[in-house]
């Protein structure tokens, strides 16, 4: 059922539909905003499932965190919505270390003061979908904005042209405003090279997203009772060796799979110069990395890598969100502020407060 506005006599604006472009955390928070505003919200997501770079990959040998790797907790307001997950969210012992080496095996720091690391379970995408739940068929998945357009019956509002599977094309109508919440690269290309907002355009123009090749591997050999174990005594390290900066344990993260399984990112600068190498290569370098800095010699039973065309914000726009009321367009992402969970979150939160 799509969710519409309830009747409310004490609105200071009537209520409009807007749509809203990725399910991703700042997709999610400005949709789920708008609606209790009273407004109607039509989100469109590409993957199957929301969660944007709160990714998780299901495999054999248990999930990994394909994108965001934690999150942390600094503004109430986000504080305020996680009481809402108490069920889906718990506190993850990282035993977080730095690694020094920039070529080989490492030397190894604790980082103190350290603040609270959370994670949701099973996956990181799973605090994304509870968010999503009560949107219903609002939510449109597996569909590919493709085009905003004047509306074809009304020049005052929107509609969207879309592809879906298998390529088939749809168009959506009827929207009194659409709101990006789509990487920078994304949503310069809906904003058709600006023309649809120049001072959208202007605003996003310098905004830059580092790439990020992840590889993702498991070894259920450790978990055998002869096996000794394996690797490190730490399950997280943030690492300035010149192919990796992040590398997680998965298998202790609250409410995952034991099986011994590892998440490495690789560093900005690196993937940014292997952006267009294969899989393959990906793989290997990496994991050659993954023994320099852990020492563990082991071949994995499984290897998976993915790449993020925008990851990192390396400069972002450096306002919460982006509004422009003549074209009635709006921007929002964590790409905004910086680059964190909670970025993106009070991107989408604000944009719609915004509106409301």
């Amino acid at each position: 059922m799509t969710l519409r506005p309830p009747a409310d006599r004490h609105r200071s604006t009537a209520p409009r539909h807007y749509a809203i472009v990725g399910a991703g955390m700042a997709g999610v928070a400005c949709a789920r905003t708008l609606v209790q505003a009273g407004h109607r919200v039509s989100v469109f997501e590409r993957e199957a499932t929301p969660g944007g770079r709160m990714a998780s990959e299901s495999t054999p040998f248990g999930r990994f965190d394909s994108g965001a790797q934690y999150f942390t907790v600094r503004d109430p307001r986000f504080a305020r919505a996680l009481e809402t997950a108490t069920a889906i969210c718990r506190p993850w012992s990282a035993n977080l270390v730095r690694v020094l080496d920039p070529h080989g095996r490492v030397a190894e720091a604790a980082l103190p003061g350290m603040e609270q690391h959370w994670v949701a379970q099973p996956g990181m995408d799973a605090l994304v979908a509870h968010w999503a739940a009560p949107l219903g068929d609002a939510l449109i998945t597996r569909t590919r904005v493709t085009a905003i357009e004047p509306d074809a019956l009304d020049a005052k509002r929107w509609q969207l042209r879309t592809a879906g599977d298998g390529d088939a094309q749809h168009v959506y109508s009827g929207f009194d405003g659409v709101l990006l919440t789509v990487p920078p690269g994304q949503a310069r290309g809906l904003l058709d090279g600006g023309r649809l907002s120049p001072a959208l355009r202007e605003k996003i123009e310098d905004v830059r997203i580092a790439p990020c090749w992840t590889l993702m591997i498991a070894f259920p050999q450790a978990n055998q009772p002869d096996f000794s174990y394996l690797g490190p005594q730490w399950n997280a390290a943030r690492s300035n060796h010149h192919r990796v900066a992040w590398l997680a344990r998965e298998s202790s993260k609250p409410g995952r799979d034991r099986i011994e399984r590892w998440t490495l990112q690789a560093s900005a600068a690196w993937s940014q110069e292997h952006l267009r190498d294969d899989s393959a290569r990906i793989e290997a370098k990496l994991l050659r990395a993954f023994s320099e800095i852990t020492g563990i010699r082991a071949t994995p039973s499984h290897a998976q890598t993915r790449c993020w065309p925008e990851a990192k914000t390396e400069h972002p726009v450096g306002e919460p969100h982006l509004w422009d009321t003549k074209a009635r367009i709006g921007v929002a992402g964590d790409w905004c502020t910086g680059h964190r969970v909670e970025d993106a979150f009070l991107s989408g939160l604000t944009l719609a407060l915004k509106l409301a």
